[in-house]
């Protein structure tokens, strides 16, 4: 069950990984307007709750006291290279919490905000927040990049070939 997690979050870190190479410096913290966010500001808040979900998940309520979420939506980065450090540092939190599910735990109760979930659960959980979050970036460097914007998926108007290529693929 693990490498189904692990290959479900690797594709999700690789959309973003995708869009971080298309940026620039500045690009990575383009806001639309005061009140929408940057990709720099997103990739804060993906990687804090990363971090205080992960972090000690058997043994710890997932909402750490030294988290700060409010905090995760006001940009504190001064590079793109700052920004991609702290997505890389929570993704391996995440990974290295997967390592540690097995069979025995997958249905062990754990904690988030005092709410009891089973590890599974916690997982499906964060298989839809991370997504959604991951989906503005995409979304934002689409915006951003425009005719430059490199697909991360089936181009437009190119399913009938990738269909092709997926049957001959898996025949």
């Amino acid at each position: 069950m693990k490498d189904l997690f692990i290959k479900r979050f690797g594709y999700y870190k690789m959309l973003g990984d995708q869009s971080f190479e298309q940026l620039s410096e500045e690009e990575i913290f383009w806001q639309f307007n005061e009140e929408s966010n940057s990709i720099a500001v997103v990739v804060k808040h993906i990687a804090g709750n990363m971090l205080s979900r992960w972090t000690n998940f058997l043994t710890e309520d997932g909402e750490k006291t030294w988290r700060n979420r409010d905090e995760e939506f006001l940009n504190t980065f001064k590079t793109k290279a700052e920004v991609l450090e702290y997505w890389e540092q929570g993704w391996k939190c995440l990974f290295h919490a997967m390592d540690q599910i097995t069979e025995e735990n997958l249905y062990a109760t754990i904690y988030i905000r005092n709410e009891a979930h089973s590890v599974i659960d916690a997982v499906f959980r964060q298989l839809a927040h991370y997504p959604y979050h991951i989906g503005q970036i995409v979304y934002i460097a689409k915006m951003i990049k425009s005719n430059d914007w490199k697909t991360l998926s089936i181009a437009r108007n190119k399913s009938g070939d990738f269909n092709a290529v997926m049957k001959t693929r898996f025949s």
